[in-house]
């Protein structure tokens, strides 16, 4: 028996909807990917907000390992007005910053963080002076200087058993510690430093 025009129309709707949410979940699994790999780079990362960081956006300033605000930005997590959840891993992310509350209210609430409240929250780090362009990047840069100074092979180093104490449980994490200090452990920078303690004493 053939199907008429009409028969046909709900079955044409399934099947779009079925191709459409494919399509979503490629895109997700494409960006899970890609934010878990900038999250686990051996390099210490930070999102500098200027303007607004909304859903994905938002999403994205998660997996970095710090967060400066300018002062008009804002970020807010809009999925939940959009029908959504995060899919990117931000709401993941966001507990491990924030905590299940109050990643619950920024998720279900879609309110505008600005940065005064981002801080008081703990979503970013700081709050730049500046809000033009070069300024603002030369003063994440100043902020950020402290935590990049030094031989890049321990900064590597920092960065990989951080990211194993968040991903890991405790045992595997302990372990990728141990294994990491002995890459280090009677390196050139171990024995540069031991070297200027005697050096000063």
């Amino acid at each position: 028996m053939a199907l008429s025009q009409q028969d046909m129309r709900p079955i044409e709707h399934v099947l779009r909807w079925g191709e459409e949410q494919r399509d979503g979940m490629n895109m997700c699994m494409f960006m899970q990917n890609i934010l878990t790999r900038l999250m686990r780079l051996p390099l210490i990362t930070v999102a500098l907000i200027q303007g607004k960081a909304l859903g994905g956006g938002a999403e994205l300033t998660t997996a970095c390992d710090f967060r400066l605000m300018t002062l008009e930005s804002e970020v807010r997590f809009v999925h939940k007005q959009m029908g959504l959840v995060p899919g990117w891993g931000g709401a993941a992310r966001l507990v491990q910053i924030l905590g299940s509350s109050l990643a619950l209210q920024l998720l279900s609430g879609a309110e505008k963080v600005d940065p005064e409240r981002a801080l008081r929250l703990g979503l970013v780090e700081a709050v730049l002076p500046s809000s033009e362009e070069p300024r603002s990047l030369q003063e994440a840069c100043t902020w950020l200087h402290p935590y990049t100074k030094g031989p890049a092979e321990v900064i590597q180093a920092v960065k990989k058993v951080i990211s194993a104490g968040r991903e890991l449980q405790l045992e595997g994490a302990l372990r990728t510690e141990k294994e990491i200090f002995g890459t280090v452990w009677g390196g050139p920078a171990n024995l540069h430093a031991l070297a200027q303690r005697t050096k000063h004493k």
